[in-house]
């Protein structure tokens, strides 16, 4: 496991400062908060470890009325992912709004000793709430059989609503995009999927698949991937550029889209002249493909925000209602266009 180093990245705790000082935790809140009874001597060591930790002191004062560090914990699985690291940002701002600190535990893969051991690790910091960033199946199967100290929040990536999950509607983005292509006049789209595990990669070939079935089209075999790196897509495009018949495809993230693109127009395959194109995510780059990338977006940044209002919600005894699913929307770009006779 790796961690935010400190001071600068995980946030700097009462407890913390104590331990520099060699004091107590109530020690360092007297000096924070100016009681007068305090020895000079015991003041300057606290002081100076205070600025040493570029301790917040307001963070302090607010912690010692709630009786709560001001902290939430973050587990996080594989953070160069385009959505993941959109989510760690969404959960670090609204977090900051709320006036608490993040700490970040990252894993390197899911299972249970590995899911344990992180949550083991931030309830030892004495965090009040933690969100788990890991949208693979083996989590949820993991997170299912544990009990939990603190309140937890889950990001479950195309899983029904929930009151202690954040899900998006991943299925409903690949139904809209299979049925783009549909409508533009091909007669079935292909599919390059995303690695196996993740449950964006389950629910979009759940709705690419239902919507074939819907317009009774021909569903072909998916080309698989071993992960969503735009190197994957690439392997995926040269098989594609291989087989004429292929006029449509959706592939399961950007990243990957960008490998198709690049994998046909050195085969001399134009999109989206001859392939349509349709990616997912709706990466900041997107639409400076070239051709500009036909995707689906969606809002990452807003499963971080309702995580952190839940986990609030949560700690403070509040009644747990549904966490709305988030909707996708269908981005038209210049990757797209109707089949050729």
């Amino acid at each position: 496991m790796s961690r935010e180093p400190r001071p600068g990245g995980r946030s700097v705790r009462m407890i913390d400062v104590a331990k520099l000082a060699g004091v107590s935790q109530q020690t360092v809140s007297r000096v924070v908060n100016g009681h007068s009874n305090v020895g000079p001597e015991v003041r300057e060591r606290v002081e100076r470890a205070i600025t040493q930790l570029r301790y917040n002191r307001n963070s302090a004062a607010r912690a010692l009325a709630t009786n709560r560090s001001m902290n939430l914990g973050v587990v996080s699985y594989s953070l160069p992912v385009h959505g993941s690291a959109l989510v760690l940002f969404g959960i670090a701002e609204e977090a900051r709004r709320n006036g608490y600190a993040t700490s970040l535990v990252s894993i390197p893969q899911v299972d249970s000793a590995g899911i344990r051991a992180a949550l083991d690790t931030l309830v030892a910091d004495a965090v009040d709430g933690i969100i788990v960033l890991a949208p693979m199946t083996a989590a949820v199967e993991v997170l299912r059989g544990l009990d939990h100290e603190v309140a937890i929040v889950r990001f479950e990536q195309g899983s029904p609503a929930s009151s202690t999950a954040v899900s998006m509607n991943d299925a409903l983005g690949a139904r809209l995009a299979t049925r783009h292509l549909l409508e533009l006049g091909h007669e079935t789209v292909w599919h390059v999927g995303g690695p196996p595990g993740w449950m964006a990669s389950d629910a979009r070939r759940t709705g690419w698949l239902a919507e074939l079935a819907e317009h009774r089209r021909t569903v072909n075999p998916e080309f698989r991937t071993d992960d969503w790196t735009a190197d994957s897509g690439y392997r995926a495009g040269l098989a594609i550029a291989d087989a004429p018949s292929i006029t449509a495809v959706l592939v399961a993230n950007d990243s990957m889209a960008l490998g198709v693109i690049k994998a046909l127009a050195e085969r001399g395959v134009q999109v989206p002249g001859d392939v349509s194109v349709v990616g997912f995510d709706d990466m900041s780059e997107a639409r400076y493909f070239q051709p500009s990338l036909t995707t689906v977006r969606l809002d990452f940044n807003e499963v971080g925000r309702l995580a952190v209002e839940r986990v609030l919600r949560l700690m403070g005894g509040e009644p747990a209602e549904l966490i709305p699913v988030i909707q996708p929307e269908l981005i038209v770009r210049g990757s797209t266009a109707p089949r050729r006779p």
